[in-house]
């Protein structure tokens, strides 16, 4: 039976769990291999994100991020989720020292990447440069 202090439990969790963050991991696409080559082949604008559930600044662009992916400018954005603490062998791929690192490709070419940025303006001319 739920009582009232089991309710206010609940929703005392549900407050402090920030929605923006739940919307992004769910927009988050595990990196696919072939769904990268598919993507490059295409032209795309591609988006791979090397991120770890630790790190405050992952966390910190998560909803810059999120924010971005839903504006229209961004509409084909095709977004690869790297792990940094499982996926090793992607990070020797794209050459990643750390997490918190985005890399922007137009199909095959890279055009950009960072480490570490949070801030908005810079990481949406950063997305910019795979349109």
């Amino acid at each position: 039976m739920l009582n009232r202090r089991h309710l206010l439990g609940t929703l005392a969790v549900l407050a402090a769990v920030p929605l923006g963050s739940i919307a992004y991991a769910m927009d988050k696409k595990t990196f696919d291999q072939k769904a990268f080559e598919v993507a490059q082949a295409a032209g795309k604008p591609i988006l791979v994100e090397v991120s770890a559930p630790w790190c405050p600044v992952c966390k910190a662009q998560a909803p810059i991020l999120s924010r971005l992916k839903s504006d229209p400018k961004f509409k084909n954005l095709v977004s690869f989720n790297v792990d940094f603490d499982s996926q090793k062998d992607l990070l020797k791929k794209f050459n990643v020292q750390k997490q918190s690192t985005l890399i922007v490709f137009k199909g095959k070419q890279e055009t950009g990447r960072s480490t570490g940025d949070t801030n908005p303006g810079s990481i949406e001319a950063l997305l910019g440069k795979s349109i």
